[in-house]
């Protein structure tokens, strides 16, 4: 037993450490992506917003992706994804001549993102005790935004000081996301066997599922506008991007211990009810402000909101350990967990694409303003979060 114990311990350190190099990896890539398209490919909003639909198109596909690499196990899809987020940022940075072949490589960055997102918590789940979901998946959390920290720090002095050019920027990312696959590498495999069951769909899991969709809808929106928002209204540079994320990394570092404890302790209903509430004024606040405040005060609300937003990220842990919760077999979490992100981006395709027409059409306040009521809806859903304590006991 103190083996086993000890090889979780280590599995878990290289876990960290893997997060650790993908933080810096994707916070490069946060940094200066949207800065990136609109300097280099000078793109309208629309067309911003069509892009969603190539670049969301493999979280989609995720589901099938994973039950195709289900007889891997985790720490392998882990790996591969880690692998393949590299190689795009790569492309991204050597390989990007046209905008097609550009969104080639950007597809291929997702891709790698998205087999590892589900994988993440499943992994740091089966490295826990039942008690202990919540803090533990923090931990993993915290790991990846001091990643993220060290990435916005490197942005902001390399574009700022040492005239940085994006391509050198994907490179290092690239390189940072090759560390992390080699430290998930390292990692103790686990049995190599399909899993029994590949694709889930039960009526208990429901709540989860559409959860999951409108919270994908709403993020989308805010993934792709509040940043072209800041970039086009305000003229928000890479630098300035770097420092927004240096103060989101800081205070999601605090944000994610308190939100896992708070998991823990007051449960996931809690939870996701504060943050839809939270949602719903930040959508205001992005609505709103340019046209009660002076641009100078709605710069800095709209970008506080922006800090906001991306602070409550780790939310999504709660999702997650609702799902563990409820389960009526452990098989079934990863794979729900990948359903759940291929219903997201169900949301994720479609959402940026009216978003871009509504903006030419109406202006940005629309955009936000649709973004509220998602977020009113993702309130109304997240009190209907019931847990039982013995899901085997409901077992279709």
């Amino acid at each position: 037993m103190e083996e086993k114990h000890s090889d979780g311990d280590r599995d878990f350190k290289l876990f960290l450490l893997a997060g650790l190099f993908a933080g810096i990896g994707a916070g490069i890539n946060t940094s200066i992506f949207n800065n990136y398209l609109n300097d280099i490919f000078m793109l309208s909003e629309s067309v911003r917003g069509f892009l969603e639909v190539p670049r969301e198109a493999p979280g989609f596909f995720i589901m099938l992706v994973l039950a195709v690499l289900s007889f891997a196990g985790d720490v392998r899809i882990a790996m591969l994804g880690m692998a393949a987020a590299g190689l795009g940022m790569l492309g991204l940075g050597l390989l990007s001549p046209t905008f097609a072949v550009m969104i080639i490589w950007m597809m291929m960055y997702s891709l790698g993102t998205h087999m590892v997102m589900p994988v993440t918590p499943s992994i740091g789940m089966s490295l826990s005790k039942l008690g202990s979901f919540g803090a533990r998946l923090g931990t993993i959390s915290a790991f990846g935004l001091f990643g993220s920290i060290i990435a916005y720090l490197f942005v902001f002095l390399s574009f700022h000081f040492l005239n940085m050019t994006y391509q050198i920027a994907f490179i290092i990312g690239a390189v940072f996301y090759v560390f992390a696959a080699l430290a998930v590498g390292l990692m103790k495999k686990g049995e190599q066997k399909a899993r029994k069951v590949k694709f889930v769909f039960r009526k208990r899991y429901a709540l989860y599922y559409v959860l999951a969709g409108v919270s994908g809808a709403r993020a989308q929106i805010f993934l792709t506008f509040a940043p072209w928002v800041l970039i086009k209204v305000f003229n928000v540079q890479p630098q300035m991007f770097a420092i927004l994320g240096m103060i989101v990394a800081f205070v999601s570092i605090g944000t994610r211990k308190i939100i896992g404890r708070l998991i823990d302790v007051r449960g996931e209903r809690f939870v996701l009810t504060v943050e839809a509430a939270l949602l719903f004024a930040i959508c205001l606040g992005y609505a709103f402000s340019a046209d009660i405040f002076p641009v100078g005060i709605a710069a800095v609300i709209i970008a506080a909101c922006y800090v906001i937003d991306n602070s409550m990220a780790a939310v999504e842990m709660a999702r997650s350990t609702y799902l563990r919760k409820i389960a009526v077999d452990l098989d079934d979490v990863t794979p729900t967990l990948s359903t759940g992100v291929s219903l997201q981006h169900i949301a994720s395709m479609v959402i940026p694409i009216f978003g871009g027409l509504l903006w030419a059409a109406f202006g940005y306040q629309a955009v936000f303003m649709g973004a509220a009521v998602i977020a009113f809806l993702n309130f109304i859903l997240s009190r209907r979060i019931k847990i039982e304590l013995d899901p085997a006991a409901k077992a279709e």
